[in-house]
């Protein structure tokens, strides 16, 4: 009876983090607003000399067409430093760079940081191996960190 109900308590922990997990997406819990941490994360973005190509809201998007969405926005920025050297290893990684983020709030009033996992990326182009890899994943977890630290 101990192990059905630990493996019942394992199951509903498990439900309740694939609710914000998605393939190869790594997510971190932010303790501040979705503009606030979305203004942390372009301060560090320009503090580390990358470039903000875009800035996309779909909150204003959805607005356009008469809905309301919880505030949702994704930031695209990187520099060719960065992304070059995966392109070198696997062309096809092109269609994942630049870099991007999510801000978004949950349901719950919940805000998360989320982005695309390098090394989930290299391997979906067979690009494993790619040295700058490790690298990319250290920039995007402390542009992640300076976002969200409280």
């Amino acid at each position: 009876m101990t192990f059905l109900k630990s493996a019942t308590a394992a199951l509903v922990l498990g439900c309740a983090l694939a609710a914000h997990a998605a393939d190869g997406l790594v997510v971190v819990k932010s303790p501040h607003s979705t503009a606030d941490t979305a203004s942390r994360l372009v301060a560090a973005v320009q503090a580390r000399g990358l470039k903000l190509f875009a800035r996309i809201d779909h909150a204003a998007g959805a607005a356009t067409i008469g809905t309301t969405l919880r505030p949702t926005e994704v930031f695209i920025f990187g520099n060719p430093q960065g992304g070059t050297p995966l392109l070198e290893c696997a062309q096809t990684a092109g269609i994942d760079l630049p870099l991007k983020a999510l801000v978004w709030q949950d349901d719950k009033g919940q805000v998360w940081f989320g982005y695309n996992d390098p090394a989930w990326m290299a391997a979906r182009h067979g690009a494993s191996r790619c040295a700058v890899v490790p690298n990319l994943a250290k920039a995007l977890a402390g542009l992640a960190a300076a976002a969200t630290a409280p």
